[in-house]
């Protein structure tokens, strides 16, 4: 009896699996993998970012299922970048190490305007002050937009500090083009690092987000410490031999000269010290008894 189901076999085009072998390679060449979010950042904008960081990184933009497709195919490590793969995505190639990585994409990030129908990403606040604007109707669009503004010395000026779309806030068509105008930017622009893969370790954008100053200071601190209780435990180390035995000589000499042991490294400080204590016994018997003092002695306690 001949079956009557029909076996199809899935068509994938030949761009898709070169794109798929593309990204793979890609991923074993490079010392370092990332995964960032593009959301919001327009083509040309990424273009730009794109020129910035040629040389040191290698930005690409793929279907996401194709993402997936690729990481499925190589190791086991790599396939967790998996989870990290959402929304608008690229995938960002470099030689660069993940700390490196994240230092030099948050300086490319730029204030940007933020679009009519935006997401307020903070408060955004109108400074009072003067503008540039000459009277005219943007005196109108300013109230219109809920900012306090009027004409003063020829110039148009806002008139008190206004907060005008607070955090999560919907920003209307009037106020976005009010806040471009007045070149306030309240969009922070940039690629969003979701992780880096490297040498079989994946760091979170987390990890990798480190304040430098109080980095280096902390090890200055940690490496202050440690020499510290070394020389106080009296450890022997490279790093702490020398004052260990500057001052083990200082206690040394502090206890033959308390003892009053005659060596010759301090049998002057050991005449200068008795020298000090005849004269002030000296003055006194002087002061109980003038005659109880020679006169030479008289006048050096004179």
């Amino acid at each position: 009896m001949v079956s009557d189901n029909v076996h199809h076999s899935v068509h994938i085009p030949q761009w898709k699996k070169d794109e798929v072998e593309e990204i793979k390679n890609l991923i074993s060449s490079s010392g370092s993998v990332g995964i960032v979010g593009v959301v919001g950042i327009p083509s040309n904008q990424l273009q730009l970012m794109r020129k910035n960081l040629r040389g040191l990184a290698n930005i690409r933009v793929y279907r996401n299922n194709l993402i997936f497709r690729a990481l499925d195919k190589s190791s086991e490590n790599v396939k967790q970048l998996n989870k990290y793969v959402d929304d608008q995505t690229a995938l960002l190639f470099s030689s660069e190490n993940p700390f490196k990585l994240q230092k030099i994409l948050e300086r490319g990030r730029t204030a940007a305007p933020i679009k009519a129908g935006g997401i307020a990403p903070k408060e955004i606040v109108v400074q009072k002050g003067p503008t540039s604007f000459p009277p005219g109707p943007i005196v109108g669009e300013l109230q219109g937009a809920g900012i306090p503004a009027g004409i003063e010395g020829g110039k148009v000026v806002i008139r008190e500090t206004r907060v005008v779309a607070k955090k999560g806030d919907v920003v209307d068509a009037k106020l976005a083009s009010i806040l471009s105008r007045l070149a306030i930017y309240p969009v922070d622009l940039g690629l969003d690092l979701r992780v880096v893969y490297e040498k079989g370790t994946i760091y979170e954008s987390k990890l990798l987000a480190i304040d430098e100053t109080k980095y280096s200071n902390d090890i200055t601190q940690a490496a202050q410490r440690a020499f510290n209780l070394s020389v106080n435990a009296a450890y022997p180390a490279k790093a702490t031999i020398v004052t260990l035995l500057a001052k083990a000589a200082s206690q040394s000499r502090n206890l033959a000269i308390n003892a009053e042991i005659l060596i010759p490294d301090i049998i002057n400080v050991l005449l200068a010290k008795a020298n000090v204590q005849m004269l002030s016994v000296a003055m006194i018997a002087k002061a109980k008894d003038t005659n109880a003092v020679g006169n030479k002695l008289k006048e050096n306690i004179s």
